[in-house]
C-alpha cells in the first residue's frame, strides 16, 4: 500500500468541514428551537379555558335555568336574605377536575365555621347543555354527602342546567372560558377549563375568585365576609380581614404587613397614653408635705 499524503489531507479537510456544517446546523437549531421547546409549549385549546376576572360584574338574573328536580328557575331565585352565594360552574359528566373541586370547596366550607343556609348558599351550574336535571341531582347528593350538612341544606345547595343561550350569558359575566376538547376515546364529549370557585354577593355581583382544588377555609370564610358587606362573622373575622388583602392574581388573601404594622403601631400608642395617664394620677389619700 503506498502511503499518499495529499489524500490523507483531503480526506481530513473533508471531515473538518462535514463536522462545522454539522455543529453549525446544531447551534442554529438550539438558538432558534430549545430543547424540548415542543414539549414545553401550552396546546393551543389552553388558550381559551382561562379567566376573566370580571370583579363587580353582575350575574344575568333573569336569565332561565332548570334545577336538578326539572323546574323551571330563574337564576334570580337563589339570591336572597342577604346571604351571599359561592358559585360553581363545572359539567356533569365531568370524572377528573370537577370532582376534585367540588370536594376542595366542600372542605373548604366545612372548615370555613359557616353554616349552609344560615350565612351562604351553595349554586352549581353546568356550563353543558347536554347535561341532564337527573345527573344535577345525582352530583347534589353526593355533595351534600362530602359538606357533611344537614338534611335541611339540601334547600339552600342548589345543581342546575341551562338552555346555551343562558349559558353563554353566565359565562360571559363570570369570565369563565372553556372549550370542548377530545376524550380518550378520541370522541369531543370532554371540556378544558379553570378550576375556580367564585364568591357572589347577595344582589347577584362577582365578588371573589378562588383559584386552585384545595382551598383555605380561612380565604374561603374571608370571602363569605367580604361578599356578604360584612353582615356576617365576628368582630374578629373584621380585624382579620382588616389585616388581609385579596390578591386576584393569585385567587387568595395574603397577610397586609402594613396594615399589621399600623394596627400594631396605633395600639402601642394608646397603651402609652394610657400608661402616661396612669402615671400621673395622684394616688387617693396621699398629702402634699411642706
Amino acid at each position: 500500500m503506498v502511503f499518499r499524503p495529499a489524500k490523507l489531507v483531503v480526506c481530513i479537510a473533508a471531515t473538518a468541514c462535514l463536522f462545522a456544517a454539522v455543529s453549525a446546523r446544531a447551534q442554529v437549531y438550539a438558538a432558534n428551537r430549545p430543547l424540548g421547546a415542543d414539549a414545553q409549549q401550552a396546546p393551543a385549546w389552553q388558550k381559551h379555558a382561562g379567566i376573566n376576572q370580571n370583579l363587580g360584574r353582575s350575574l344575568p338574573l333573569n336569565d332561565p335555568f332548570i334545577d336538578s328536580t326539572g323546574r323551571q328557575v330563574r337564576l334570580s331565585d337563589y339570591f336572597h336574605d342577604n346571604r351571599p352565594v359561592v358559585l360553581e360552574l363545572m359539567y356533569y359528566q365531568c370524572k377528573l377536575l370537577c370532582p376534585q373541586v367540588l370536594q376542595g370547596m366542600a372542605e373548604a366550607l366545612r372548615g370555613s365555621g359557616f353554616q349552609v343556609g344560615n350565612q351562604y348558599d351553595v349554586l352549581v351550574a353546568s356550563f353543558d347543555p347536554t347535561d341532564t336535571p337527573a345527573e344535577g341531582a345525582k352530583k347534589k347528593s353526593m355533595f351534600l354527602n362530602m359538606l357533611d350538612a344537614p338534611a335541611s341544606a339540601a334547600n339552600s345547595v342548589h345543581f342546575i342546567t341551562a338552555p346555551q343561550s343562558s349559558i353563554d350569558d353566565l359565562t360571559h359575566a363570570t369570565g369563565f372560558h372553556y372549550v370542548r376538547v377530545p376524550g380518550p376515546d378520541g370522541k369531543m364529549d370532554q371540556f378544558a377549563h379553570s378550576s375556580v370557585v367564585m364568591i357572589i354577593t347577595p344582589d347577584g355581583r362577582v365578588s371573589k375568585y378562588l383559584f386552585g382544588v384545595d382551598f383555605q377555609s380561612r380565604d374561603m370564610r374571608l370571602a363569605l365576609i367580604s361578599a356578604s358587606t360584612r353582615h356576617i362573622g365576628k368582630l374578629s373575622d373584621l380585624i382579620l380581614l382588616y389585616c388581609c388583602n385579596y390578591s386576584p392574581s393569585q385567587g387568595r388573601y395574603t397577610v397586609a404587613i402594613v396594615r399589621i404594622l399600623a394596627l400594631a403601631g396605633f395600639a402601642s400608642l394608646i397603651a402609652v397614653i394610657l400608661l402616661i395617664r396612669m402615671l400621673g394620677k395622684k394616688p387617693k389619700g396621699m398629702t402634699v408635705g411642706v
